[in-house]
């Protein structure tokens, strides 16, 4: 699974799980964590009733991808800059996830030259560079 390939990452970048622990106690992982656990219990609900090719579990899965990548980011970040994982963060990143989801529709729905899909990068690229810039 690809949180424990991040919790490796994590503890190759940190020197120790100690810088682990530590981000995992912030409030931006918290509010990951709060939406990842949502998202596999949908998964779980609704895997009895959809086959994997379904477009509710695709976008399930797209969003869920997206929370992964970001605990990549989180999880990079040094012990002595902990502070900046706050819930504002946490929100952030849960957005960005949820736009990610909504841009992968769009771009199996039309081409990536359509509005609507424009529309859904701009906004896509802007929660991105508010994530950027807080985590330089």
């Amino acid at each position: 699974m690809i949180a424990a390939g991040v919790f490796a990452a994590a503890q190759t970048n940190s020197g120790s799980t100690e810088g682990v622990f530590s981000i995992k106690s912030s409030p931006a992982y918290a509010e990951i964590l709060l939406r990842k656990t949502e998202l596999q219990a949908d998964i779980d609900a609704f895997g009895a009733d959809y086959t994997e090719a379904s477009t509710k579990m695709i976008e399930l899965r797209a969003e869920l991808l997206s929370l992964d990548r970001s605990l990549e980011k989180v999880f990079a970040v040094r012990p002595s800059e902990i502070g900046k994982l706050t819930q504002g963060l946490g929100k952030l990143i849960v957005k960005k996830a949820a736009l990610d989801a909504d841009l992968d529709r769009l771009s199996r729905k039309y081409s990536k030259e359509h509005p609507e899909t424009k529309r859904a990068q701009r906004r896509a690229d802007r929660f991105e560079a508010a994530i950027s810039e807080i985590l330089k």
